[in-house]
């Protein structure tokens, strides 16, 4: 069973679809990047998979043991949210909130998850440091292991290395396949870097005109992938 289904989908605001008629599955360790032009409704895609806002029409369905509170997230990132003054520690740990339920505090196997999920992003040694102070690459280390404190299956990554210096790019996506090859978590990426996409990505989801869903060669095989490939990717 599919890990996540999304069918007939249509996606939009006060009544207005910028998405019609999707269908696509994710399945235990795919590698799905979502690419597409400004305002083609991937951030929106998004927002409806994790019940932010709901669907115009049809219905997103979860499977294989998957729960909608079960499901990681890692969002771009607004310049207030990057001035904010808590630990590193703190950020990873609010990961675990959803596992919380009515208990007011954090318990013992709560607080092993975050560190480890601090170590495997490399950032045990910030713990401490305020999150204000990181540079980008390490603020969205942090904010990745946050996102690992919530699932062990899915991730929804939001343009995760926007931002980002070269160095710092290339060590986010090494962090990402890693979770993927060796860890088999999911991963559903929103990226506006075709190359990193088509290197990746086991599928590709084309959002806008015409709408692609499939695996990454059918993809470069398709009208959709060789125009697309051919631009570049999206311009701004």
């Amino acid at each position: 069973m599919a890990l996540l289904t999304c069918e007939n989908l249509t996606l939009g605001y006060d009544g207005s679809a910028v998405l019609s008629d999707l269908r696509f599955s994710v399945h235990m360790g795919d590698y799905l990047c979502i690419v597409g032009e400004n305002g083609s409704g991937k951030s929106t895609l998004m927002k409806t998979i994790l019940h932010l806002q709901p669907p115009l029409r049809g219905k997103i369905v979860t499977g294989d043991g998957l729960h909608a509170n079960e499901i990681g997230y890692l969002p771009q990132q607004t310049m207030v949210q990057r001035d904010f003054p808590a630990s590193v520690n703190e950020i990873v740990l609010s990961g675990c909130l959803n596992r919380c339920g009515l208990r007011p505090c954090y318990n013992r196997e709560e607080k092993k998850l975050a560190q480890e999920n601090m170590a495997r992003m490399g950032i045990a040694h910030l713990a401490a440091r305020c999150y204000r102070d990181l540079s980008g690459g390490q603020q969205q280390r942090v904010l990745l292991a946050r996102a690992l404190c919530a699932t062990r299956k899915l991730l929804l990554l939001d343009e995760p290395v926007a931002g980002l210096d070269p160095k710092a790019t290339a060590e986010m996506y090494a962090l990402i396949e890693r979770l993927n090859h060796e860890n088999g978590i999911t991963i559903v990426m929103i990226s506006h870097d075709m190359a990193a996409a088509l290197r990746y990505a086991s599928h590709i989801l084309h959002v806008g005109e015409p709408l692609f869903f499939g695996t990454k060669a059918a993809y470069l095989n398709s009208d959709a992938g060789r125009l697309y490939a051919a631009a570049g990717g999206e311009r701004a």
